[in-house]
């Protein structure tokens, strides 16, 4: 499935709405991609009615902002998945983790979570939207672009496909440069050269 991708803006709003509503995205409904951007276990992380209302209203202030918080990818005019990205510092909760904390000080944008909506899974859209990120990231001038997937050919993988797989990453050309678990290793892109 070919998509187009698209910075979340306000006028997107709904479209953001349409992907976490969707049927499968239950996980994305619970932390609208704010659960990594905190560091602790503060009103973000702790799952109830008014998380959910926090995060949501926090997640559509940033795309308010620049940079924004991620992308859609579109199917025509169909909003059919989002990747969160940006500047590392961005999300908090990478410095504390004892998985994904940082591997130098380098200044690299991380890619933290996929959504796609069940109707779309197994047709390609998590590797559109890597693709998609990658050019966006190339375009505004990003250097090193970095994510943390899950290994499935680890015994120990657990299921986390907001993650996207090490499988994707390694055909989109990035390399690991960390394992601090496993089955969860820390991979790399170089966009623009030394």
């Amino acid at each position: 499935m070919k998509l187009v991708v698209h910075p979340l803006t306000p006028d997107r709003w709904s479209d953001l709405e349409g992907v976490f509503n969707a049927r499968g995205c239950s996980v994305a409904r619970n932390c609208w991609c704010m659960y990594y951007r905190v560091s602790g276990k503060g009103a973000y992380t702790r799952p109830s009615e008014s998380q959910r209302a926090l995060s949501k209203d926090a997640l559509k202030a940033l795309s308010a902002q620049d940079p924004p918080p991620g992308l859609i990818g579109y199917h025509g005019k169909t909003p059919v998945g989002w990747v969160s990205l940006g500047p590392r510092q961005d999300y908090a909760k990478l410095a504390r983790s004892p998985t994904m904390k940082p591997v130098d000080d380098q200044p690299v944008w991380s890619i933290v979570c996929f959504v796609v909506p069940s109707e779309y899974r197994k047709q390609g859209v998590a590797r559109e939207l890597l693709a998609g990120a990658v050019r966006y990231a190339r375009k505004r001038g990003v250097r090193l672009l970095e994510a943390y997937p899950v290994d499935q050919d680890e015994p120990s993988a657990t299921e986390a496909p907001w993650f996207g797989t090490k499988t994707m990453f390694d055909e989109a050309g990035f390399g690991e440069v960390a394992r601090r678990k496993p089955a969860r290793p820390i991979v790399r892109l170089q966009l623009i050269g030394d």
